[in-house]
């Protein structure tokens, strides 16, 4: 059997009844037309023999990959482009330093990749990061001109360059009742945060939008400065506090009263065991030989007060390895163990405070959703709070009790629960009397659901009203000729001598009882079996939105709402990324496009 010898394997080895045998030892092998298995062999057992500069898996006639590759890719002026277009992207998307392109590590990388590219510029990746963003705010602007309402979050923060910014954020739903969000501007805001100024900022962020008349809600903090700016008297749209900040205002007050003191010795303590290296390796040791997870403690923050539900958590699970480690002296220092450890007082109340920390935490989360409709929930949940989980029970101590009578009567104070019906006016109570969940308003009283009831009607009519006026006026056009009028005249009142008739035989009133006005879209839709709790709304809307249309157009402009401005906080994580040490140079201008890129992608 001849073969063509294309191989350096067969200068190794002879071909014997479809095996091979290794010519310098006895290894012998099943030839199966490839020489993988000769070259493996030659490559492990007999390496000194094998071409060096060819390497045991190359034959004298077959580039190597690094050659090869060398010689068929090219990067053309297509590739080169897409690749730049990618580095900016991934600059955008991870909120990387515009100077990363002159990093070493970067470029050794790209060369690596790429060795035919050329890696571009900060300058120029500065530039792309500029068209990009304008071309994302034309897209957005395009979204937004189609929606009918919008709502604005707004906050203040300040960087680490001491540059203050402010953020503003629209939420609007779509014609297909899809919740879309996006953050419009990120901006320096140099002076005094004045009311008038915040005021001021805004409605130029509204104007520069295309938003002017559409804007239904701005959400904001409880500050005193952002209250006055979105007062009715400095913009045009309805002003709505933050739920999540209401209640933890709510919160703070009970923690006031006796708990402040079992949070600063439980932070203490924490600290202690994050500063301290020996004593944290001497809990993971405690920990794993009393059975308890190795989880680490966890500190609480004063602008977060779901940390300090958190810190008492973490402790609790904890408490005997905690214990443990300071009464091992070997570890602690007694002076230092008297300072730290907790009395069994603060133990057992950081215990029974779970259940209803833990309910707080819940409200809050859920109240923070940004991709779900929330507002709606404000009231359903703030008197599920006072009502069940605030309310004092059985087996309460006093210091419990004592914190939650506090946090319920902080809550209702703050809330506007007591001011007679004045709540129901406002944009969380009608969003509840819009959502097909809470329709039934079954935490107001039988009075209150009316009254509730009425302010909708009051509303829908009014929506119906702006509709008809854009309407076209009917009547005789102004261009008859007195011949055409004449009989004009002599049909209008043969018509009306017809309508008489019929009024007599069906009676006078025929029309209103099959009216199809706003009260009996009301109470049609009220008489719909309410969705499950897990039903979104919007899901709900976009099934029935023809049945009920002046409704339907009521809730289009109440549900984008959010019920808290964690959207325009949660700017700040990433603004945190975006202006760093490293990065302190970046203009405001920059700071802008960046997080606009990132957050609307």
């Amino acid at each position: 059997m001849k073969r063509s010898r294309r191989s350096v394997a067969w200068d190794h080895f002879d071909l014997k009844n479809e095996t091979v045998h290794c010519k310098h030892c006895d290894a012998v092998y099943k030839y199966n037309t490839v020489t993988t298995q000769m070259m493996y062999h030659l490559n492990k057992v007999h390496p000194s023999l094998v071409n060096v500069d060819g390497g045991a898996s190359c034959s004298q006639s077959q580039p190597s990959i690094k050659s090869a590759l060398a010689r068929t890719r090219s990067c053309d002026a297509q590739r080169a482009e897409k690749i730049t277009q990618t580095i900016g992207k991934f600059i955008e998307m991870d909120m990387l330093p515009l100077s990363i392109v002159e990093g070493n590590g970067f470029q050794e990388l790209i060369h690596l990749l790429e060795p035919a590219y050329q890696i571009p510029s900060r300058r120029t990746i500065t530039r792309l990061v500029e068209t990009h963003y304008e071309e994302r705010k034309q897209q957005l602007f395009k979204e937004l001109s189609k929606a009918e309402r919008v709502a604005l979050t707004t906050d203040c923060w300040t960087a680490l360059t001491a540059e203050s910014y402010i953020t503003i954020t629209c939420h609007f739903i779509s014609d297909d009742w899809q919740i879309n969000s996006a953050v419009l501007l990120t901006e320096s805001l140099p002076g005094r945060h004045t009311a008038d100024h915040l005021a001021e900022k805004m409605i130029e962020a509204v104007d520069q939008w295309g938003l002017k008349g559409r804007v239904i809600a701005c959400v904001h903090d409880n500050a005193a400065n952002i209250v006055a700016a979105n007062s009715t008297t400095r913009v045009p749209w309805i002003s709505v506090a933050c739920f999540a900040h209401t209640l933890q205002l709510a919160i703070n007050d009970g923690f006031a009263l006796y708990l402040y003191r079992v949070i600063s010795a439980a932070s203490k303590l924490v600290s202690h065991f994050k500063h301290s290296t020996i004593a944290t390796k001497a809990l993971q040791k405690k920990q794993e030989q009393m059975g308890l997870a190795t989880h680490r403690l966890t500190q609480s923050c004063k602008t977060r007060w779901n940390s300090v539900c958190e810190m008492f958590d973490r402790l609790v699970e904890q408490r005997w390895a905690v214990v443990a480690v300071l009464s091992d002296r070997t570890v602690t220092k007694l002076q230092d163990a008297r300072i730290l450890e907790l009395k069994d007082e603060y133990w057992q109340l950081m215990e029974d405070t779970q259940p209803v920390l833990s309910a707080l935490k819940c409200a809050t989360t859920v109240m923070s959703a940004e991709k779900d409709v929330s507002i709606s929930n404000t009231y359903p949940v703030t008197f599920g709070l006072i009502n069940i989980h605030l309310m004092r029970s059985e087996g309460d101590g006093p210091r419990l009790a004592e914190f939650k009578a506090k946090v319920r009567s902080s809550l209702i104070q703050r809330m506007n629960i007591e001011s007679g019906d004045e709540f129901l006016s406002f944009a969380p109570m009608i969003s509840s009397m819009l959502d097909p969940r809470h329709k039934h308003l079954g935490f107001l009283t039988p009075t209150q659901r009316l009254a509730a009831n009425a302010k909708l009607v009051e509303l829908g009519e009014a929506v119906e009203a702006n509709r008809a006026a854009v309407q076209p006026a009917g009547g005789v056009d102004a261009g008859l000729s007195a011949t055409d009028e004449g009989s004009a005249n002599i049909e209008v009142a043969t018509s009306q001598s017809q309508s008489s008739a019929m009024a007599q035989l069906l009676g006078d009133q025929y029309t209103t009882q099959c009216e199809a006005g706003i009260e009996a879209e009301l109470q049609s839709f009220l008489r719909e079996t309410p969705p499950p709790l897990n039903c979104p709304p919007t899901d709900w809307w976009k099934v029935n939105e023809m049945r009920f249309p002046a409704l339907a157009k009521l809730a289009l402009r109440y549900l984008c709402i959010p019920a808290t401005s964690v959207p325009s906080e949660r700017v700040f994580s990433a603004a945190g990324l975006t202006v760093t040490r490293l990065r302190s140079r970046l203009t405001p201008d920059h700071v802008n496009m960046l997080i606009f890129l990132n957050k609307n992608q």
